[in-house]
C-alpha cells in the first residue's frame, strides 16, 4: 500500500500548502488499496498539487468542491494555465485524478452528501428514481432517457424553475425534428419518442397537464418485422472460432467472452455481471442473475464456454477479492469488467478473424440462426434467448426455411 513517505517529494510539499493538505494520506491510501502503478501514482499526486495551488490562489475551500469546481479549473483555467513548471497539464490524467479526489473526498465526510442543484437537475433525479423503481428500466435505457429529456428541460428552462404551462405542443415538435437528426434510422429515433413520452407520462402522474404534448408524439414508422437479423454465416462462425487461442495480454479473457456470447446468447451486460458463484461446475449449469428482464435463468454450460472460462480463471485471471468472473487486469483492481469492455474486447476479436463487423449482439442473433437452422422451434430459440414474450423471436421465423418450405404455395403457373 502506498504511503506518503513513498510519493513524490515535490508534489507532497506542494499539497501541503494547499487547501488539500489533510486529504494526502487518504488519496494515497485510496491508490494504494486499488493498485494504481507507481507512475500512475505520481501523475495523479502531479494532478492534485497543480489543482490545489489553483484552489489557493483563489482561496476555495474543500467544502466547496464539486463537479462544477472540476469543470471550472479544466475548461478556464487550463487552456490558459500560466502556473510554474513543472506542472501537470495533460486534460485526461487531470480529469481521472480530479474524479478520483471527490470519491475520497465523500468518504471522508469532507463533501456534503449531496449539493443542492438546479431545479432541472432535481427534475432528472426524481425521473431517474421513477424509471428504476416503479419501471424497473436498465440501467442504459434509464441513461439514454435522462439524456433526452435533459436537453429538452434545459433547452425550455435553463437553471429555472420548472413550469409545463409555458410548454406547447409546437415547441415540442420543434425540439424532436431538431433531435431527430441525430438518428440514422426509424429504430433509432424512436428511442427519442420513447423517453419523452415516458417523461410526460411521469409528469402526469405528478398531476400536470401534458396530454396535449404526448399527442404530438408519433412513433415514427418502423415495420418491427421488416427486416431480417443479421448473424454470421458458418464460414464466418468457424473464421472467428479459428482466430480464438491468441498470445496477449488479455488473450484468455477475451476468447472467454467471446464463447459466452457465441455460445449461450449472452449480452455484453450479462456477460460483464457473471459472477463465480453463478456457475455449477458438477451440474454443468450457469445462472444468469442480473439480467434485462430481471429474473433469473439457469442454462447448461456448453464444454467449450466452460473450457474457454477455466482456462482464463486458472492461467489469466489477476488475484482478486471480487467475486465476478471478468475482473480488471490494471487499476483499479478488484473489480468487474465493465459491459463496454466486453463490447470492445469482441469488436477487437471480430478484427482478429478479419471479419467486417463490430456490434457485440451480432453473435446473439447467430446463435439464434444455428439453433433454428438444427432444428430448434421458435419456442426453443425464445427459451434460451430469455425473451419474455414469444413476440420478440417471431423476427427469427424468416430465417426457419425448413418450416417455410413446408408452408408455401406453388408459384401460379409453376409446376406443382
Amino acid at each position: 500500500m502506498s504511503s506518503a513517505g513513498q510519493l513524490p517529494e515535490r508534489s507532497i510539499r506542494q499539497l501541503r500548502g494547499s487547501p488539500l493538505a489533510p486529504y494526502v494520506d487518504a488519496f494515497a491510501r485510496y491508490l494504494g488499496e486499488r493498485e494504481y502503478a507507481a507512475q500512475t501514482t505520481t501523475t495523479y499526486f502531479g494532478c492534485l498539487a497543480h489543482f490545489g495551488r489553483w484552489m489557493h490562489r483563489h482561496r476555495i475551500p474543500v467544502e466547496s468542491l464539486g463537479a462544477d469546481r472540476v469543470a471550472e479549473f479544466l475548461n478556464g483555467h487550463l487552456p490558459r494555465c500560466d502556473c510554474a513548471a513543472p506542472v501537470v497539464r495533460a486534460h485526461a490524467e487531470l480529469r481521472a485524478a480530479l474524479g478520483h479526489l471527490l470519491i475520497v473526498l465523500h468518504a471522508n465526510a469532507a463533501l456534503p452528501e449531496r449539493l443542492p442543484g438546479t431545479p432541472v437537475e432535481e427534475e432528472l433525479r426524481r425521473f431517474g428514481e421513477r424509471m428504476e423503481r416503479v419501471q424497473g428500466l436498465a440501467p442504459k435505457t434509464r441513461t439514454q432517457y435522462l439524456r433526452t429529456v435533459r436537453r429538452l428541460l434545459v433547452e425550455h428552462f435553463g437553471d429555472q424553475a420548472i413550469d409545463f404551462d409555458a410548454v406547447t405542443p409546437e415547441r415540442v415538435r420543434r425540439f424532436v425534428a431538431r433531435q431527430s437528426e441525430r438518428y440514422s434510422s426509424p429504430a433509432s429515433a424512436g428511442t427519442l419518442i420513447s423517453a419523452l413520452r415516458g417523461y410526460f407520462r411521469f409528469r402526469a402522474t405528478c398531476g400536470d397537464r401534458v396530454h396535449a404534448l404526448i399527442g404530438v408524439l408519433p412513433y415514427p414508422a418502423n415495420w418491427q418485422l421488416a427486416s431480417l437479423p443479421k448473424g454470421l454465416s458458418d464460414a464466418e462462425v468457424q473464421q472467428l472460432v479459428d482466430s480464438l487461442g491468441w498470445e496477449g495480454a488479455s488473450a484468455r479473457r477475451a476468447d472467454a467472452m467471446v464463447r459466452c456470447a457465441l455460445d449461450l446468447g449472452l449480452r455484453s451486460g450479462e456477460i460483464a455481471t457473471l459472477g463465480l458463484d453463478d456457475i455449477d461446475w458438477q451440474a454443468g449449469t450457469i445462472t444468469l442473475r442480473r439480467t434485462k428482464s430481471r429474473r433469473e435463468d439457469t442454462l447448461p454450460l456448453p464444454p467449450t464456454t466452460g473450457q474457454a472460462i477455466v482456462d482464463y480463471l486458472l492461467h489469466e485471471r489477476p488475484p482478486s477479492a471480487s467475486r465476478a468472473v471478468f475482473v480488471r487486469r490494471i487499476a483499479p483492481c478488484d473489480r468487474p469488467l465493465g459491459a463496454d469492455c466486453v463490447r470492445k474486447s469482441i469488436r477487437q476479436a471480430y478484427a482478429r478473424a478479419g471479419l467486417p463487423y463490430t456490434r457485440s449482439h451480432l453473435l446473439r442473433h447467430t446463435m439464434a440462426s444455428r439453433l433454428l437452422a438444427s432444428g430448434s422451434s421458435l419456442k426453443e430459440v425464445a427459451d434460451v434467448l430469455r425473451h419474455r414474450s414469444l413476440n420478440t423471436t417471431l423476427i427469427y421465423a424468416k430465417l426457419d426455411s425448413r418450416t417455410l418450405t413446408a408452408v408455401a404455395l406453388p408459384w401460379p403457373g409453376g409446376a406443382a
